[in-house]
C-alpha cells in the first residue's frame, strides 16, 4: 500500500514539472508549430507526447533524461525550421506540396488519387468553406498542411444578388448524382428525373460511359456539371511553396 502511494505521488510529482517544462517548451517552439501542423512538426508533437506519457505512466523511468530529451526535441525543432526558411531544398523535402484539387468547377481524379483524398473529403472541406457548388470554385488547394484554400470564380465573388436587389427561389447547391461511375437514383427521383434524361445529357456530351465520369452534380435547375476521370480540357496552373 505505501509502495503504490509512493509511485502514485512520483507520477503526480512528475506532472507537476513537467507540464510547465512543456509548456515552456511549446512557447519557444513558437505558434506555428501548433496552429499549421506541417508533416515535421506533426512528428515531434507526436514524440513529446511519446516521452511526456512514457514519463508521466513509468516511475522506473529517470525523470531528468526525459526533461533533456524535452529540450533537445524542441532545439531540434527550432533549428530545422530555420533551415527550411533558409533553404528552400530543405523546405521541400520536409514539406508537403501544395496540390490543386478543383479547377474551373472541375475535380482532378489524378491530383486526388495521388493525394489519397476521395470525393467525399474534397466536398466537405469546401462545404466547410460556405461552397456548396463546385461551379463556383475556380481553384481549390490543399495546402501542405492538409487544409483547403479556395478561390472563387470572379462571377461568384465581386457582386451579390443583394447588392443588385435581386430575389432568387433557389439556392446555390448542387447534389452529387455520378460518383465514379455509380448513378445516384435517389438524386435523380427527387428531382423528378431518371436515368434516360442523364444519359441523354451524358450523350450529348459525348460521354458514352458511365466510367469515365469521375464526378458529376446537379442542381434544382437540372444544370449538370461533370468532371471526368481524365479530362484532357482541364489545365491546372503551376503551384508551389
Amino acid at each position: 500500500m505505501l509502495e503504490t502511494l509512493k509511485e502514485l505521488l512520483i507520477i503526480l510529482g512528475r506532472i507537476v514539472t513537467i507540464l510547465p517544462l512543456l509548456l515552456f517548451v511549446t512557447i519557444f517552439m513558437g505558434k506555428r508549430a501548433i496552429g499549421e501542423l506541417p508533416i515535421f512538426d506533426f512528428l515531434i508533437i507526436v514524440t513529446l507526447g511519446a516521452v511526456v506519457g512514457a514519463d508521466i505512466a513509468d516511475p522506473n523511468i529517470h525523470h531528468l533524461p526525459t526533461a533533456f530529451a524535452i529540450i533537445a526535441i524542441a532545439i531540434l525543432q527550432r533549428i530545422v525550421a530555420k533551415w527550411k526558411i533558409s533553404n528552400r531544398k530543405i523546405g521541400k523535402l520536409l514539406t508537403f506540396e501544395p496540390t490543386i484539387v478543383v479547377q474551373n468547377g472541375k475535380l482532378l481524379h489524378k491530383n486526388m488519387k495521388q493525394m489519397r483524398y476521395s470525393i467525399d473529403n474534397i466536398l466537405q472541406m469546401l462545404r466547410e468553406k460556405n461552397v456548396f457548388d463546385l461551379n463556383e470554385v475556380e481553384t481549390a488547394i490543399i495546402e501542405a498542411n492538409g487544409s483547403l484554400s479556395v478561390l472563387k470564380k470572379t462571377s461568384n465573388k465581386s457582386v451579390t444578388l443583394q447588392d443588385l436587389d435581386i430575389v432568387t427561389t433557389t439556392s446555390s447547391i448542387t447534389f452529387s448524382v455520378i460518383v465514379e461511375g455509380n448513378i445516384y437514383s435517389n438524386v435523380l427521383h427527387n428531382l423528378n428525373l431518371d436515368k434516360s434524361w442523364l444519359m441523354e445529357q451524358l450523350a450529348s456530351r459525348n460521354i458514352d460511359n458511365l466510367d469515365d465520369v469521375f464526378y458529376a452534380s446537379i442542381n434544382y435547375e437540372h444544370e449538370l456539371q461533370i468532371s471526368l476521370m481524365d479530362d484532357q480540357d482541364v489545365e491546372a496552373p503551376p503551384i508551389r511553396h
